[in-house]
């Protein structure tokens, strides 16, 4: 049995009742998205809100807006937010992605995981390099900076997820 499957009843109505309260909403996006894409938009949006709250409170609650010293190296705070609050976002986004999204994927959990992983090692990526370059180079403040990032990661994670991660084996 794969590490990432639905193993109870409670884990089946906790799913049932995300996608139902999710999908009570795609009349409002019916003409414009398939359910899919519908999907992916919520919960990523979702996902999105949990990750800027989580930036947000690390940034300006738990470094105080203040280098991180890991004795190895010095993050600046915008950087260590970013790095901290992505595996509790990256966690939330797999298993959303994987039991609502991307259900009808036919590729094993563990698979998923170890893609999702490698596109989100990718998407961090991206997000690290942006937030230098947006709070560092342009000196836009670390909050709209991240807004920004998820803008740009989320059309590359879209794509990658929906044609490596959790494609359709045929």
């Amino acid at each position: 049995m794969s590490l990432f499957s639905i193993k109870n009843k409670r884990t089946y109505q906790v799913k049932d009742i995300l996608v139902k309260f999710i999908d009570s909403f795609y009349f409002l996006f019916k003409r414009f998205m398939p359910l899919k894409t519908y999907r992916y938009a919520a919960c990523g949006g979702g996902n999105l809100v949990l990750d800027t709250v989580l930036y947000f409170i690390f940034y300006n609650f738990i470094f105080v807006k203040q280098n991180v010293d890991l004795h190895l190296f010095v993050l600046s705070p915008h950087i260590a937010a970013l790095f901290f609050v992505f595996p509790i976002t990256f966690m939330t986004g797999f298993l959303l992605n994987k039991y609502i999204t991307f259900e009808a994927s036919n590729l094993p959990g563990n698979t998923q995981f170890v893609r999702y992983l490698m596109v989100g090692m990718g998407a961090i990526l991206i997000s690290y390099v942006c937030m230098k370059f947006f709070v560092d180079l342009l000196g836009i403040y670390p909050t709209p900076s991240k807004i920004l990032t998820i803008g740009i990661t989320v059309v590359y994670s879209y794509i990658l997820q929906n044609n490596f991660s959790f494609k359709v084996e045929k």
